[in-house]
């Protein structure tokens, strides 16, 4: 589904909702596993996907504020401000 969302949609919002889909997936199969085997490293390297996303969505947000006071759109088509 996250795949879906960052591959198909026309909007940048979007994409990195998609992304964000997929890195909680990630996390909840680590935690699943850990679970599952009796393991702590599922659930420390859950916690790390947790801060790595956090980091993503605050940078992505920045960019996509700065593209659109830029070009006036989040068609990501349309934007080739960062070649």
């Amino acid at each position: 589904m996250g795949v879906f969302c960052a591959v198909v949609r026309r909007n940048l919002i979007m994409v990195v909702l998609g992304v964000e889909i997929m890195l909680n997936a990630a996390s909840i199969v680590f935690v699943g596993s850990a679970l599952r085997w009796q393991q702590l490293e599922g659930q420390v390297f859950a916690l790390f996907i947790l801060a790595v996303a956090a980091a993503e969505v605050s940078v992505g947000l920045a960019l996509i504020v700065y593209i659109y006071r830029r070009t006036g759109s989040f068609d990501p088509r349309m934007n080739n401000l960062l070649k």
